[in-house]
């Protein structure tokens, strides 16, 4: 694909992240209202990702933390979240670019996305590949933890019977 063709996919992708990034910035400025809590899914190996290193030795590819009762010092910008979580009892603060995230849940309000990954930021060589995003609106499949698989029934909607083949 040609650089100055319309890049449909990185634009969802972009505008599918931004709902997460609201969502974060309105819990840091105000918590999270009622029974809204959030599952976040992230790839622990991509560059920017700053987590204690003996959780990266138990997820050394992906990792869900959960946003409810204890999180602490929530920080948003542009392109990262930062928090500090209880981990056995050790306080730890972690950073997640946006770009790392795979997965964002409230089961509360049973709204979930998912996203698949961006082109050059994965090791599998293949930039020209458009990012495949998907978005389960109703209801939120619960969270996939250490590799198991998600039984949720959720409608998953996917960009890819729309491309040209």
């Amino acid at each position: 694909m040609g650089q100055d063709g319309l890049r449909y996919d990185k634009m969802v992708e972009e505008a599918l992240r931004s709902v997460v990034r609201e969502s974060l910035s309105f819990a840091a400025e105000n918590g999270l209202p009622g029974d809204h809590h959030f599952y976040i899914t992230f790839r622990t190996h991509l560059p920017g990702v700053a987590v204690p290193d003996y959780a990266r030795a138990r997820h050394p590819e992906e990792m869900t933390i959960v946003l409810q009762h204890q999180f602490w010092d929530l920080t948003v910008d542009h392109e990262r979240f930062a928090v500090t979580l209880s981990f056995s009892g050790k306080s730890e603060r972690l950073e997640i670019p946006f770009s790392a995230v795979t997965g964002f849940a409230d089961p509360s309000a049973k709204f979930g996305l998912q996203f698949q990954g961006i082109p050059g930021l994965e090791d599998d060589g293949d930039d020209e590949a458009p990012a495949a995003v998907s978005a389960a609106a109703t209801p939120a499949a619960e969270p996939v933890r250490d590799g198991a698989e998600s039984e949720g029934d959720g409608k998953v909607v996917t960009l890819d019977r729309f491309r040209k083949k």
